[in-house]
């Protein structure tokens, strides 16, 4: 009898563990795609904000028309605040129209209006545009001025988007679901 017992609590143990094991959907990692023209400065200053407010998020950016090389403004004023995005590459949505996201996020008004059309899943698409840092005339310290004013702007905004929606509670449950303007 006490061998029945024991292969019936071996066959549940068997059964029951994969399902256990297995992530809620409220616990599988979440993936962003950053979009912007030239995926050189304010989609890769998104990306590094987004991966500092958790690493357990998926932070991808890319460009509809990739620069050569990132800013090396937007590198400057996020190591002001203590995030290195020196190896980041500019790189094509191309590469990116077959895969899934939780988040495809414009952070210009070109890349919202050239978005391709994904042939992934994509959770919720969003526009929150900025101004081009890129296109600030003047010397150095003029130029950086407008680099440190859009950097904080992205901060900020990606920072309500992130508590809002994207973060989840220590609880494994999502976070209240609030549309963003």
């Amino acid at each position: 009898m006490r061998d029945i017992a024991t292969m019936w609590l071996a066959l549940v143990v068997c059964l029951v563990t994969p399902v256990l094991a297995q992530k809620q959907p409220w616990q599988a990692r979440k993936r962003v795609l950053v979009l912007c023209t030239g995926n050189s400065a304010r989609s890769q200053m998104t990306e590094g904000f987004l991966r500092s407010f958790d690493d357990s998020l998926e932070v991808l950016s890319a460009g509809t028309k990739p620069s050569p090389h990132i800013n090396p403004y937007a590198v400057q004023v996020m190591r002001e605040v203590g995030i290195d995005i020196s190896g980041g590459k500019p790189k094509s949505v191309s590469q990116f129209t077959g895969e899934s996201f939780d988040y495809v996020v414009t952070v210009c008004d070109d890349a919202d209006k050239n978005c391709p059309n994904f042939r992934g899943r994509v959770g919720k698409r969003l526009h929150i545009g900025f101004p081009d840092p890129a296109k600030a005339e003047g010397s150095d310290a003029e130029k950086l001025a407008v680099f440190r004013r859009v950097r904080d702007s992205i901060r900020a905004r990606f920072r309500d988007l992130y508590e809002r929606e994207m973060k989840t509670r220590t609880a494994g449950r999502p976070a209240d679901r609030l549309a963003v303007s």
